[in-house]
């Protein structure tokens, strides 16, 4: 077994653990996330107002994916309840 597959069996339960917490708290996390990058855009005068608003979105559809990953009672996989 090479470093990556050891790496890969090591970050599968914190996966799934994070998964839970975004199921959760997501809407706490994207609050956050809103919150910080209009401060962010306020303190660069909006100078970087796309690459904040790309940055943010990414994020989010990060959140999106680590949510969906984990199902309900730590089951995996999609149940095709996409909410979006």
């Amino acid at each position: 077994m090479g470093l990556f597959d050891d790496l890969k069996a090591r970050i599968g339960p914190v996966k799934d653990k994070v998964g839970g917490l975004v199921q959760q708290h997501g809407d706490k996390i994207e609050q956050g996330l809103d919150k910080a990058a209009r401060m962010v855009d306020s303190k660069t005068d909006g100078k970087y107002s796309s690459q904040i608003r790309t940055g943010t979105g990414k994020a989010k559809e990060a959140l999106g994916r680590l949510a969906e990953s984990e199902g309900p009672k730590g089951d995996t996989g999609s149940r095709g309840s996409e909410a979006s």
